[in-house]
């Protein structure tokens, strides 16, 4: 659809013009300062509703778009999506991480088609640049239809608690921050476009610029002692000091995300002790999602593996729990990033083989010296192999009970499982710490070669 005739002097005078748009880089780049990129790009006569720009974060170099929701309500035109489209191909070239902050009511309907098209390239470019080089959306308005989907296909998305965030305008659901916390759509969600944009810089601190750089390396602060198991804790005190950010807090509440540095390299931590329940399909897509992604961009990735398995029921079983427990597993084993698994606690059977198990889920496998690793949960255990012993018993719960705990001592002692093979080494939790830092610092020249192909076919 061609474009109404540009005055010259109102274009200049609107490019010139503060917007919530260039308050937003604002946020993003160091000092405020970035240089915009075709300032007087425009569609019907007005700017097309989008600034771009380019600077630096943290010291790195950074693209970045930013909707302009007074131009137009912020919707995505022909003249937008070029100018973004450009955004990626120089990203691209340079191997540069890309921000969009989004605030937009969708599309243009007045360029029809044009737009439709737009959309498939913004698409396109954005998933040809997918574990290339970091993205990360900010949704920091209306983020709607079209404009969620390009949203949602950055590695990360960051929410202002008041933004939203949905696929179809008439669903009776318009997702607040809230649900898109619930349902996974959102990685974090702050209080603000201002802590928004600061979650996303704190995210991006912690990647590679691209999938060729190495990982960033800071100076750091030791943790403060710290007991506690569970698995914001146990994170805390391994970490370095303040620099653990957790990731998808609501969705997939037993398991635990998180990307932090550990004696100043960058790392990926999951943990399956966040609640005492059992990992769900939920945990699975979590942490799947979340190791693919500490992949692509050759973060280790530390897991700490306390856990009674997998979920098991008529209903998940009737809805594909075997699938869900296949992606996880098929993440893990083909990620080539350094993998290291730590068994503070319970690790059994399928989810032992799919967390920690050596080989193909683990370069190096650990364990506490209180762990229980068994073949079999102890208490299915002890119906299968002390049956007859039970079957005399008064009190059968609490005699299936003690012989669970007397399978769990005989059958599942850390130090039988490093005599046969399953783990590499006993450790108490105070050793936690240094014995991560030296297994990251052997493993860093890792190098896989795996058998050519497109790519891998995983249960998603």
């Amino acid at each position: 659809m061609a474009d109404t005739k540009s005055n010259p002097a109102e274009l200049r005078a609107a490019a010139a013009a503060p917007s919530t748009a260039k308050e937003r880089l604002t946020y993003l780049y160091d000092d405020g300062k970035y240089t915009e990129l075709d300032a007087f790009a425009s569609s019907g006569g007005k700017l097309c509703g989008a600034v771009t720009a380019f600077g630096y974060v943290g010291g790195e170099p950074c693209y970045a778009f930013s909707q302009d929701v007074s131009v137009n309500s912020g919707a995505l035109n022909r003249a937008q999506a070029e100018k973004i489209a450009k955004v990626y191909d120089l990203a691209a070239k340079t191997g540069v991480p890309v921000v969009g902050i989004y605030d937009s009511c969708g599309a243009d309907l007045n360029d029809g088609h044009e737009a439709l098209t737009a959309y498939g390239e913004l698409l396109l470019a954005m998933s040809n640049l997918s574990g290339v080089v970091p993205q990360i959306a900010v949704v920091a308005g209306v983020c709607s239809g079209t404009s969620a989907l390009l949203a949602e296909s950055a590695d990360f998305t960051v929410m202002s608690a008041d933004a939203e965030l949905y696929a179809s305008p008439n669903s009776g659901i318009k997702s607040s921050s809230d649900n898109a916390a619930a349902n996974g759509t959102a990685a974090v969600v702050a209080a603000s476009d201002k802590e928004a944009v600061e979650a996303a810089k704190t995210i991006l601190a912690k990647l590679p610029m691209n999938n060729l750089s190495a990982v960033p390396a800071y100076e750091f602060e030791f943790p403060d002692a710290n007991n506690g198991k569970d698995a914001a804790s146990l994170a805390e005190s391994i970490c370095d000091a303040g620099s653990v950010t957790e990731l998808y807090p609501e969705w997939g509440k037993a398991s635990f995300t998180a990307l932090a540095t550990l004696s100043g390299a960058a790392v990926g931590i999951v943990a399956t002790n966040k609640t005492e329940a059992p990992l769900t399909a939920d945990d699975c897509s979590k942490i799947a999602r979340f190791i693919r992604t500490c992949d692509a961009f050759a973060l280790p990735v530390i897991t700490l593996v306390d856990t009674t398995g997998f979920e098991g029921s008529d209903e998940t079983e009737t809805a594909g729990a075997v699938r869900s427990m296949a992606k996880l597993a098929h993440a893990y084993a083909e990620a080539t990033t350094v993998k290291v698994s730590v068994v503070t606690g319970r690790a059994y059977g399928a989810a032992f083989i799919t967390l920690a198990g050596k080989g193909a889920n683990a370069d190096l496998s650990y364990a506490f010296s209180d762990a229980v690793i068994t073949p079999l949960a102890p208490i299915t255990a002890a119906e299968f192999l002390y049956h007859d012993e039970l079957a005399g018993a008064e009190d059968v719960k609490d005699a299936r009970s003690k012989l669970a705990a007397r399978y769990a001592v005989d059958e599942g002692s850390p130090e039988s499982a490093a005599a046969n093979g399953c783990i590499d080494g006993v450790i108490d939790s105070a050793q936690l710490r240094d014995t991560l830092t030296s297994a990251l610092e052997i493993l860093a020249g890792k190098r896989v070669s795996r058998l050519p192909k497109k790519h891998s076919n995983i249960q998603l």
